[in-house]
């Protein structure tokens, strides 16, 4: 009996070494090495300035829209004054071509005209009296003729001004009025560059996100597209692992896995977002049928935006395939 129970323990020990090897095996068979990396998205201005003020530390969370930084903007807004008041000319200008003449300028010519229409009488009634005259040989004839050029002279005067009467109360040709809503035009594309400009030196966040660095203080010279403030919102937090060849071809994009990380409170999950079509090796090692093992692809990985905030670029994390 004791020869026999010692044969049961020796047989079953080496069964039960290859049933633990094997479902070891078979869970590391889904398991994988990682790490968490970060997109970081570099805010900076189009326009050079001072930092004048700086809203935000490393380390801060923010929300979107918050104000981060701002440069100098001294030139900006006297460029925006400028720019607005050149429009209102414009429009003033527009405005008066539309109205025609002022009512006391159009006054002035209808006295003129009555003047003149008063003068053409006088000088008409005057050229009736010559021309009896003549016919009874009481004045020459160039008293005559002098008689009847004053009256086309005076006639010829009335027709003028009662033109300019006319035209002083229509509006601007409208060849004039279209190169004047020109002007306008572009005096107003003058103001959005100028106010676009001063926009540029208020640069707010674009998303909810953690203040990764700062990198400028304030009182400094900030050149044009220089980053001021490097942020890394949630939703660019990513895991990125490598799977052999044998595993790539059954991984697509909205698989899920699980991250664990040390200190994590439990593990979080994401979803595959990217499979690489690229295959790397994991020593550097020449192509052949027997190296085809070595043979790794690049997988990344995102969680949701709640459970990105719990994990750190540059942490390791298991990666387990569900």
């Amino acid at each position: 009996m004791k020869n026999s129970s010692a044969s049961i323990r020796h047989c079953s020990l080496p069964l039960i070494l290859s049933l633990l090897l094997a479902g070891c095996s078979q869970r590391e068979q889904n398991v994988y090495q990682g790490y968490i990396e970060g997109e970081y998205v570099y805010l900076g201005s189009s326009q050079a300035g001072k930092l004048t003020q700086l809203n935000v530390a490393r380390g801060a969370n923010v929300k979107a829209d918050a104000p981060l930084f701002s440069l100098d903007a001294v030139d900006e807004t006297a460029a925006l004054d400028q720019a607005q008041h050149q429009l209102a000319a414009a429009r003033s200008q527009l405005a008066d071509i539309q109205t025609g003449k002022r009512v006391p300028e159009v006054n002035v010519s209808r006295a003129q005209l009555a003047e003149a229409a008063a003068n053409a009488r006088k000088a008409a009634l005057q050229l009736m009296r010559d021309e009896a005259q003549y016919s009874a040989g009481g004045i020459s004839k160039a008293q005559l003729d002098d008689s009847r050029a004053n009256a086309d002279a005076t006639s010829a005067q009335v027709r003028e001004l009662t033109s300019q009467v006319e035209v002083a109360r229509l509006p601007g040709r409208s060849q004039q009025i279209t190169a004047q809503q020109a002007q306008i035009a572009a005096a107003d594309a003058i103001v959005a560059q100028a106010r676009w400009k001063l926009e540029q030196k208020r640069v707010s966040a674009p998303a909810d996100g953690l203040v990764y660095d700062t990198l400028y203080r304030v009182g400094e010279w900030v050149p044009a597209g220089n980053p001021v403030v490097q942020m890394l919102p949630p939703q660019n937090i990513k895991a990125r692992f490598f799977v052999p060849e044998t595993i790539v071809g059954g991984l697509a994009p909205g698989r899920e896995i699980a991250l664990h990380c040390d200190g994590c409170a439990a593990d979080v999950t994401a979803k595959i977002t990217y499979v690489s079509n690229n295959a790397e090796y994991t020593p550097p090692v020449i192509y052949s049928n027997e190296s085809r093992s070595k043979l790794v692809f690049m997988i990344e990985a995102r969680p949701s935006v709640a459970d990105a905030t719990k994990l750190h670029p540059g942490q390791p994390v298991t990666v387990t395939l569900k």
